[in-house]
């Protein structure tokens, strides 16, 4: 079955809402609007305004809402439009969501998960094209994810449902509209892995370590780079709070080289955080220093032209592991 990202991502909800009286979905715009991305659509008359809440514009009131039915025994899913809406509520994700089971003593627990678009590439200028995921993977006491394929984003909401403390998931709005073939079996049990990364592509002579929009175009490079004979693995780290050390560090002491892909800005990067674990790690087993490809260091510009150049592309890519490779 062929299915998009975003029909993986609503059919997921569907799911959730349907198994479960105690999740609810609020957020701007996801009831008789559908959600920005369509996502929800049909939901509002499917499931009714109690469970498919519109909210108003006040991300720091309505996360601080959904914290409060979480903790009253619901399963909220909170829908913040885009990731920069969601500075509006850091207070009620790090001050409050993150610390309350470490606060009490571990007598409380807060399931909620917060869905958010990110990245950039659509022309929405420097207001709307962040890509802010690793300031949430640097808080202890939430898990970050970052589905990157089809199964990813029909299979992690479950799992993510089920986490007691909670769980912000990151929908990078370029691959809404990207689409792969998804197991069709009766019955089929969905719930994937959100514990660690996953190898997209093996290989033997580098490892191009990467997640969420950016692993297409990892996953590009490398097949220009394979029809000129470079083995590249690419490693999609989908999970980037708790990262998974274990699988970054075994991929590089056999590739012996490294690439990290962020479309985050490279100062205080993700990408950042990755090379130090593998220097800490793989240090006698590097051939060469690692090297990072990150979104340069500005305000995303809207021009498509000037953005392109602004971000990581595949080309950018491909020159990196050359240069890594000295080839």
């Amino acid at each position: 079955m062929r299915i998009s990202y975003r029909e993986a991502m609503r059919q997921a909800l569907h799911e959730a809402l349907a198994n479960d009286p105690r999740v609810f979905l609020m957020g701007e715009d996801v009831g008789r609007y559908g959600g920005t991305y369509a996502v929800s659509k049909g939901f509002y008359d499917e499931f009714g305004p109690e469970r498919i809440r519109d909210t108003p514009l006040s991300e720091l009131g309505f996360v601080g809402a959904g914290i409060g039915a979480a903790l009253g025994g619901m399963r909220p899913i909170v829908e913040v439009m885009t990731v920069n809406f969601s500075l509006l509520a850091l207070d009620q994700i790090v001050n409050s969501a993150a610390l309350l089971r470490h606060m009490s003593g571990g007598q409380v627990s807060v399931p909620l998960v917060i869905r958010m678009a990110t990245g950039a590439g659509r022309q929405l200028a420097a207001q709307h094209s962040h890509s802010l995921e690793n300031w949430y993977a640097h808080i202890p006491g939430i898990r970050v994810l970052a589905p990157a394929t089809i199964a990813d984003a029909r299979g992690m909401l479950g799992p993510a449902l089920a986490d007691p403390d909670p769980v912000v998931i990151f929908e990078h709005a370029q691959l809404y509209n990207m689409e792969d073939d998804l197991r069709d079996e009766p019955n089929e049990d969905w719930a994937c892995d959100i514990e660690h990364a996953a190898i997209r592509r093996p290989g033997s002579q580098l490892s191009l370590i990467t997640y969420g929009g950016s692993l297409p175009k990892a996953l590009d490079a490398a097949a220009e780079l394979a029809r000129d004979g470079i083995d590249v693995e690419v490693v999609d780290l989908r999970v980037l709070r708790p990262l998974d050390t274990a699988t970054i560090a075994e991929s590089v002491s056999r590739t012996h080289r490294a690439v990290i892909v962020d479309e985050g800005w490279r100062s205080g990067s993700l990408a950042a955080e990755v090379m130090a674990r593998i220097v800490e790690r793989c240090f006698y087993d590097l051939d060469a220093p690692p090297l990072r490809v990150c979104s340069e260091e500005v305000p995303i510009p809207y021009a498509k032209h000037m953005e392109d150049a602004a971000l990581p592309q595949a080309a950018k890519i491909v020159a990196a592991v050359r240069e890594v490779l000295n080839v």
